[in-house]
């Protein structure tokens, strides 16, 4: 198949094209458009915005090459930012604005599949219960989930235009993690590889994360078989906790863990303090390093029609601590 994968630079998409390259013919879009190893051609967002409408001949060849693209894949994104730097307009500018942009060409090109990656965020910024499905009414909090639950409701508010004729996907993956990835898995692995000790072993909590290569592979099913349009939760089979993930990461590194198990209430009074007096330590802080956050997959795991995922959530994130 012909597959126009956006964001084709980023973690994801650079795993996608190493999944996707011997069986599919791959093109891009994204703010740069150098040459990658697997992929025939990437074309910028500017590029994308004339094909429709081509005036000149390099307009006109342009659009003879995206005339046949049977999937696409929509990464591009503003990830969320846990420094909370960000303005909150650049969200909806990318996040919701370049969905638009993306969906309105998918609709008027001759794709029959149209993957988008929203985020469990678009659902809820915690969970209410014991595991996320799809069936929760979302509450997101802040630009991120905000910007990207706008973008969902504007690809559904287009639904007679693609119910009958094309299949749409929207995935809501929880964290993803692999090799070359960057994120808040590799701030907790920098302060473990110091040898700092991990004073918040007393909180017992659960979290699902979602590997690269369960992501690839969901994508890969969602290319081939015949499932159902709607939005689906992406995670790995497992939960573990900040303790067995802090475990794992000295695994990686044959280092013995230093976790203490200080009494919960002393550990809450020292956040409170910090919440005060802006210690690194605050309420906000501790509460989403010991949250629950326990995403079901079951629903893409039936629309596949597969018992579990290719890769246990322990294995897979071992492999992505080797690689740091």
């Amino acid at each position: 198949m012909k597959i126009l994968i956006t964001g084709i630079h980023g973690f994801v998409g650079s795993n996608l094209v190493e999944a996707l390259l011997k069986e599919h013919v791959l093109y891009g879009v994204d703010i740069a458009t150098p040459i990658k190893k697997g992929v025939k051609e990437t074309f910028s967002w500017k590029e994308l915005d004339v094909a429709n409408q081509p005036h000149t001949f390099q307009e006109l060849e342009i659009t003879k090459k995206l005339q046949h693209i049977d999937v696409i894949i929509h990464l591009a994104g503003k990830a969320h930012d846990t420094k909370n730097r960000s303005e909150v307009a650049s969200y909806f500018q990318i996040n919701t604005g370049l969905t638009k942009k993306i969906f309105d060409f998918f609709l008027q090109s001759s794709a029959r599949k149209f993957i988008f990656f929203s985020s469990v965020k678009a659902a809820a910024d915690f969970v209410v219960g014991d595991v996320l499905t799809e069936e929760v009414i979302p509450t997101p909090v802040g630009p991120y989930g905000e910007s990207k639950i706008a973008a969902e409701e504007y690809i559904f508010s287009k639904e007679t235009l693609w119910r009958d004729s094309k299949e749409v996907y929207i995935l809501r993956p929880c964290m993803i993690h692999g090799p070359g990835n960057k994120g808040n898995l590799n701030l907790l692995y920098n302060v473990v590889k110091k040898g700092l000790p991990w004073p918040l072993g007393g909180f017992e909590n659960r979290r699902t994360f979602t590997s690269i290569d369960n992501l690839c592979y969901v994508i890969n099913g969602l290319i081939h078989k015949d499932v159902p349009s709607g939005v689906y939760h992406m995670a790995d089979d497992e939960a573990l906790s900040t303790n067995e993930v802090i475990t794992l990461m000295c695994e990686a590194l044959s280092k013995k863990p230093h976790i203490w198990k200080i009494n919960r209430r002393l550990m809450t009074g020292c956040a409170r303090l910090g919440s005060a007096v802006h210690l690194p330590l605050n309420l906000e802080r501790l509460q989403k390093l010991t949250e629950n956050y326990v995403v079901s997959n079951a629903k893409i795991k039936k629309a596949l029609e597969i018992e579990q995922m290719p890769v246990r959530a322990r294995d897979g994130l071992l492999k992505t601590f080797r690689s740091f």
